[in-house]
C-alpha cells in the first residue's frame, strides 16, 4: 500500500474538527481535481509501498484512539480492508476520506465524502486527458448511495462561487435518503483570506439553507503545511 505520510495531528475539517488523530495518507488518485492541495498524494504521488504491519506499528506509535484515513484516494487499495479490520480490533474510531466514486467493505466509523462539483474539473487545455476522465468518474451514484446506507456519514463539498451552492442543491437532489444535516459546505482555497472572503456570504447561505458551514481550521491553525 502506496503511503505518502503517517503523522498525529488535530482534525481540521468536519464534524470531529479538534480531535487529535492520526493520519495516514496514502498516495495515488484516480481523480486530479484542479485545487488539490496535496499534489504529492494525486498529480505527482510520491511515498513507499508499506506492509500492513508496518503501517500498524506507525500507528500505534501515537496513543491516539481516532484515525483518518485519507489520500489521494485510500479506497483504491483492498489493502484498505485488512487495514480497517486490524484499525478496528484495535479500538480505534476510524474515518475514512473518500471522493464517492469507489466502494470497498471497510470497516469504518465515519465515512467523510467530499463529492467533486463540476469546479474541480482541471483546465481542458492544460490537462486535457485528466479533464476527460475526471469529468467521466468524478460522479458516481450508485457508490454514493451505498455509502450513505452502510455508513455514517459526512458529506464535504468544495464551494468557490455562489453557482456551486446551486450545483450542491441539483445534487442532493438525487439523493432523498441524505441526511441535509450530514452536508457541510467548505471554502476553496489554501489562504486564509481567501477562505475568510468566500465564508462571507457562504455562512449566511448555510444558516438559511439549513446546511453546515465547514471551516477549514487547519490551514487556519498551520497553514498549508505537511503534516497537519
Amino acid at each position: 500500500m502506496r503511503i505518502a505520510e503517517i503523522y498525529r495531528s488535530i482534525q481540521g475539517e468536519g464534524f470531529l474538527t479538534g480531535t487529535e488523530s492520526v493520519f495516514v495518507r496514502t498516495s495515488g488518485c484516480n481523480l486530479r481535481c484542479w485545487y488539490c492541495d496535496t499534489p504529492y498524494a494525486s498529480w505527482q504521488p510520491e511515498g513507499d509501498d508499506l506492509e500492513l504491519s508496518a503501517i500498524l506499528a506507525r500507528v500505534t506509535e501515537w496513543d491516539a484512539p481516532h484515525v483518518v484515513l485519507t489520500g489521494g484516494e485510500p479506497m483504491l487499495f483492498a489493502e484498505l480492508i485488512p487495514l480497517t479490520e486490524a484499525l478496528s480490533a484495535a479500538g480505534r474510531h476510524i474515518t475514512i476520506e473518500t471522493a464517492g466514486t469507489l466502494d470497498l467493505p471497510v470497516h469504518c466509523d465515519l465515512m467523510s465524502i467530499s463529492p467533486k462539483l463540476s469546479n474541480s474539473t482541471p483546465s481542458a487545455s492544460q490537462s486535457p486527458t485528466w479533464a476527460r476522465r475526471h469529468e467521466r468518474t468524478r460522479h458516481a451514484p450508485q457508490v454514493i448511495h451505498r455509502l450513505v446506507r452502510d455508513y455514517s456519514y459526512q458529506l464535504k463539498f468544495v464551494v468557490q462561487q455562489p453557482s456551486d451552492c446551486e450545483e450542491v442543491q441539483r445534487w442532493l437532489a438525487i439523493f432523498p435518503e441524505i441526511d441535509r444535516d450530514c452536508v457541510l459546505l467548505m471554502p476553496q482555497g489554501t489562504d486564509a483570506d481567501l477562505l475568510a472572503s468566500i465564508a462571507d456570504w457562504l455562512v449566511p447561505y448555510c444558516d438559511t439553507e439549513g446546511l453546515h458551514y465547514c471551516p477549514r481550521r487547519h490551514i487556519e491553525w498551520f497553514g498549508l503545511v505537511r503534516g497537519t
